[in-house]
């Protein structure tokens, strides 16, 4: 797919890329250019929204804005053109992007009119997108070619991403497949057929552009009609039975109530927690710790040279506590493959770090986390969490995850159950860390407690190695020497 044309006069017309893997529609955010202004190669000219983060988009040539094709807050489908610019000198119009309700409605693309061969058309030259996610693979529709597909062998990597089956109904109403290829649908799709058990091969697609809808999915695992020709056994019902039993009507107080679009990053991580929690058997088991000389060792971390400038706190000592658990119990760190029917076994860590942002929950991960130093570490962390509430986390950083720690203390909450985020094997909860009365030799004393909760995929994790695991990251919070100890 290009994501810029150009004709005769000069004016380059730039496509919503690929900005995720595979994903086929974003939402564009904000608008940094308006009609009239100046742009050049590489500035950033909107930020737009997929299923998994908020990107920027840089503009790669340098010219004239002549016109924005969709306002803020519309959602626009993957290939389609969102800006036009002026790369000839000329002169453009000053305006606004148009108002929201006169955007125009996606719509599946006209079957193109033949060409002739374009061996010798000349091909747009410029500059190569920066951006990590899309590039500038050549394509006639808005379809990406999927693993397996030709692609050229310059084309970014970034860019094998699906592509729709090309197909059509042959006269018994079944869709004819290209070999090699597979269906076009978004991930919450592709998620709902994996949970029916549906191969999507096998469904007609009814959505724009022959992407499956979830109505396709549904309907493809609906009970048959009964034949038209069999008799009706049970007695009509009479008609002012009817008239006395109507069906119930739900209303809405408009005036006292807000509707808000379910979209974004918020859709997708609820149609992941919703597939997460029907997939993956969860336990959750929980210990309660005494943390008192960790939060001591907090406090002379932080008098520390060597960790002066970065974020020292108790998730810092509690995610290398359950680094060096994972350490002493291995097979914790796995995956479960449905499709080949084995467990794979991970032999590095990316540390996942739930942040709550106000575009919905995100859970980016720290890569190769268990090679890290504890100032490695710290500084991390710090990037990390700052890069989630600017709102910029990308999405390569949200993969490839394989536990994740959830704090629910700083909201002053005890404990909790998480959610898996998909396709981990485990997620640790970290309660509010509080002054509790504590028996502390022999004694009852004030000390600094808090609930851990560790939820775990049973069919990856039993009961034996998940209580093993919970307990050395409780056993190191209690005494922190053993990181260096068990290290």
């Amino acid at each position: 797919m290009t994501t810029m044309t150009e004709n005769a006069s000069g004016l380059r017309e730039f496509k919503m890329p690929d900005v995720g893997e595979g994903l086929t529609e974003a939402e564009i955010l904000k608008w940094y250019v308006q009609p009239g202004d100046t742009v050049t190669d590489g500035q950033v000219v909107c930020e737009v929204e997929t299923a998994k983060a908020a990107v920027e988009l840089p503009i790669p040539y340098d010219g004239v804005v002549r016109e924005l094709h969709f306002p803020e807050g519309t959602t626009v489908d993957v290939g389609q053109v969102i800006i036009a610019v002026d790369v000839a000198g000329g002169s453009a119009p000053t305006g606004q992007a148009p108002v929201a309700e006169e955007a125009p409605v996606a719509e599946a693309p006209a079957a193109p009119a033949p060409q002739a061969p374009v061996a010798d058309e000349p091909k747009p030259e410029g500059r190569t997108p920066v951006l990590v996610g899309y590039g500038v693979a050549e394509s006639s529709t808005k379809r990406r070619p999927r693993k397996g597909a030709e692609v050229p062998a310059q084309q970014p990597e970034t860019f094998l991403a699906a592509t729709a089956i090309q197909g059509e109904l042959n006269g018994h109403g079944h869709a004819s497949v290209v070999v090699g290829q597979r269906p076009l649908a978004k991930p919450p799709v592709r998620k709902l057929a994996k949970d029916l058990g549906v191969d999507l091969a096998t469904i007609t697609p009814s959505g724009p552009d022959g992407i499956i809808t979830r109505e396709d999915v549904h309907a493809a695992v609906a009970p048959a009609p009964a034949p038209e020709q069999l008799p009706v056994t049970a007695p009509p019902v009479p008609a002012q039975a009817q008239a006395q039993a109507p069906a119930p009507v739900v209303t809405y107080d408009t005036a006292r109530e807000t509707r808000i679009p379910i979209k974004g990053v918020r859709k997708a991580t609820a149609a992941a927690m919703i597939g997460s929690a029907f997939t993956a058997p969860h336990v959750t088991e929980f210990v309660t710790v005494d943390v008192t000389r960790t939060m001591k060792l907090v406090e002379e971390l932080k008098q520390d040279k060597e960790m002066q400038g970065l974020r020292v706190n108790p998730l810092l000592l509690i995610a290398k506590a359950l680094l060096v658990a994972i350490k002493r119990n291995p097979d914790v760190n796995a995956s479960w493959d449905e499709a080949a029917q084995e467990i794979v076994l991970k032999h590095y860590v990316n540390l996942g770090i739930a942040a709550a942002t106000p575009r919905g929950l995100i859970v980016p991960n720290i890569k190769d986390a268990h090679t890290k130093t504890l100032p490695q570490l710290a500084g991390s962390l710090g990037e990390l969490v700052a890069t989630a509430r600017e709102g910029k986390t990308s999405p390569a950083a949200m993969q490839g995850g394989t536990v994740t720690i959830t704090n629910v203390g700083v909201f002053g909450v005890d404990t909790g159950t998480p959610i898996l985020n998909p396709g981990e094997s485990a997620i640790l909860a970290i309660g509010a860390i509080k002054l509790q009365p504590w028996v502390h030799k022999g004694k009852v004393k004030p000390r600094q407690v808090t609930t851990l909760a560790l939820s775990f995929d049973h069919r990856l994790v039993d009961g034996e190695l998940g209580s093993k695991v919970l307990a050395d990251v409780a056993a190191i919070l209690e005494q922190p020497k053993r990181l260096i100890t068990w290290a």
